[in-house]
């Protein structure tokens, strides 16, 4: 059965239960079909006898549904939780590790690839074929979109599409003339083992930085304030072409959601700027294997920054040096921007907008090692009463930043209450030459455009919830209209995700539990899209809450609701069923809708 298929199949086994779906406001599908709808024709008479509550969003009377048992979120769902923050003990609920085949079972991969394994009977893995066969899960579809897409599939046997390109005898297919035509290095910045081990074992070498930290700190000690500021003067390698800014559109390095397969999707879409997910200084300087596949970049990915956070200079000029010495990056961004504790108690993130003696330190030794842009991400202060970004940014500018970009909250508001634009406009007037983008409830083509070109309080705008909401708010805004687009085709744009997490994270048990674990905590923010067809008032605010509503058809309905078990749903459509015994919390709670 073919992926597709297999997504008709579950779709109709979920919509056949009870848990979101409601008879009496099921339509025609053909009602929920895409549509572009001009904006540009609904004025004020728009709102004309529409009662709009504020902090709710305006759902047409037709879709409302009154609250019940199956429309109350599960406890540490995202729809409706009003606390802020993280949910505590999530990574424990959701590691799953026992639905993992154990290392002594899971079938050694030279084997798997129809290989002989240099480890013999030395080897921590199975060598009993017949063995795993028999007692491996079904196949999950007939197609391998790893196969597909590039000709081989380097798990073998341990596929759950294995029989797409296994041979009777258990032999793997490749199709060479696939392998030939397709670029089998669409992700690059992968970090050898042997590389990661130099790290850990201390004997990758960071001249620049250690050069750099030496003159500061007898400049410091000679008070020569001098040559503290002319420290960055001297290059010791040659500079790639800086990067233009202005105009362009800016995913957020988003944690956790922010990975390489949904950074895909959104350049599907048209984004502009890309970057990893934050990555800790001091990690990738140790050699952790997490840390260094943030690095990953594909080769969609025009252009493309790393984001850095720590809150020493050496440190986080090693790990400056390294990224430019082993990668391909157009900037590294420094996060001044990152509210939770973990960050903030260590001293980084936000912690450091309070500390511009640092941070001056910071910049200067990372535009000293570096040999492409560096950025600053920020907020507009530690606290809600004490605006502090206006001070920083003509100071970024003296320190090496090539382009700034600030979340306008606080870090004490985290995500809650509306982002600050007026001060946003603010700081754009105190920056001379270095670009300011801004950020904070983007979640449509008129909220961009308001704050581009009528406001003109930024030169361009970083989407971040916005951009997890509807990915396709980046073709919105390029073609300045609203897209109603259907249920099936928002299902459609998951699938794809699913398949650029496969190749990404692999296509044996483990990687199909990573897509679906990613792809879950995605759709804690995709549920909340609320299908411009069924609003009474355009656009959607990020900051409005639905009142119970089901959608056009039972799989809008069904994409809207905020219970994780339909989330689950969902996932089984794309990656077939979830093991027994799977568990799943979201990592962030609600504190969207918050007011």
């Amino acid at each position: 059965m073919a992926i597709e298929e297999l997504a008709i199949a579950a779709a109709e086994a979920a919509l056949a239960s009870d848990s979101t779906v409601t008879d009496s406001a099921v339509v025609d599908s053909a009602a929920a079909d895409s549509t572009v709808i001009d904006s540009a024709a609904i004025d004020d008479a728009a709102t004309d006898g529409v009662a709009v509550n504020k902090g709710v969003a305006p759902i047409r009377p037709e879709y409302l549904v009154q609250r019940d048992e199956r429309s109350a979120p599960a406890a540490g769902a995202a729809g409706g939780d009003k606390r802020s923050g993280q949910n505590k003990g999530r990574n424990a609920k959701n590691r799953n590790t026992a639905l993992f085949d154990a290392r002594k079972d899971k079938l050694c991969l030279k084997l798997s690839m129809g290989e002989e394994c240099a480890f013999g009977d030395g080897c921590s893995f199975s060598h009993d074929v017949a063995g795993y066969l028999a007692r491996k899960e079904p196949d999950i579809g007939t197609t391998c979109p790893v196969f597909d897409g590039f000709g081989m599939c380097s798990f073998g046997l341990r596929c759950r599409f294995a029989g797409s390109h296994t041979t009777d005898d258990h032999k793997q297919i490749v199709d060479e003339d696939k392998v030939k035509a397709v670029d089998q290095k669409s992700t690059i910045n992968n970090i050898s083992k042997a590389t990661q081990i130099r790290l850990r074992k201390k004997q990758v070498p960071f001249p620049l930085t250690d050069e750099f930290d030496k003159s500061w700190m007898q400049a410091q000690d000679s008070g020569d304030s001098t040559a503290m500021r002319c420290a960055t003067d001297e290059k010791k390698q040659a500079r790639r072409k800086p990067v233009e800014y202005s105009g362009k559109t800016y995913l957020a390095p988003l944690t956790t959601v922010g990975n390489l397969p949904f950074r895909r999707v959104c350049k599907e879409f048209g984004v502009g700027i890309t970057c990893s997910e934050m990555a800790i200084a001091n990690n990738i300087v140790q050699g952790s294997q997490t840390e260094l596949a943030l690095l990953k970049r594909h080769k969609s990915e025009t252009i493309f920054g790393v984001q850095l956070a720590g809150s020493r200079a050496d440190v986080i000029g090693r790990a400056t040096e390294f990224v430019c010495n082993e990668c391909d990056v157009d900037f590294i961004d420094l996060n001044m921007g990152c509210p939770i504790e973990m960050a903030f108690n260590n001293g980084g993130g936000s912690a450091l907008l309070a500390q511009p003696r640092r941070i001056e330190r910071i910049l200067r030794t990372m535009r000293h090692v570096a040999n492409c842009d560096v950025t600053v991400k920020f907020r507009t202060g530690v606290k809600n009463t004490v605006n502090l970004a206006h001070q920083l940014v003509p100071q970024f500018e003296s320190w090496g930043a090539a382009m700034g970009t600030l979340h306008g909250r606080s870090r004490q508001q985290r995500y809650t209450k509306h982002a600050d634009w007026d001060y946003i406009g603010q700081c754009k007037q105190a920056a001379t030459q270095m670009p300011l983008f801004g950020g904070g409830d983007v979640l449509s083509w008129e909220d961009y455009w308001e704050h581009m070109e009528t406001q003109k309080q930024c030169d361009g705008i970083m989407v971040g919830r916005g951009a997890l909401i509807k990915p396709w708010i980046f073709r919105e805004i390029d073609e300045r209209r609203v897209w109603d687009i259907s249920a099936t085709e928002r299902l459609d744009i998951l699938k794809q995700f699913a398949n650029f997490g496969m190749e990404h994270w692999g296509t044996d048990n483990q990687g199909i539990a990573n897509v679906r674990r990613y792809l879950l905590e995605w759709q804690s923010f995709l549920h909340r899209y609320i299908p411009a067809g069924i609003l009474e008032v355009l656009p959607q605010k990020i900051n409005d809450r639905p009142p119970p509503f089901v959608g056009r058809n039972d799989l809008e309905t069904l994409m809207a609701s905020p219970l994780v078990g339909d989330w689950i749903k969902i996932s089984e459509m794309l990656l077939g069923p979830a093991p027994d015994g799977f568990a799943f919390v979201p990592k962030h709670k609600s504190n969207s809708y918050e007011g």
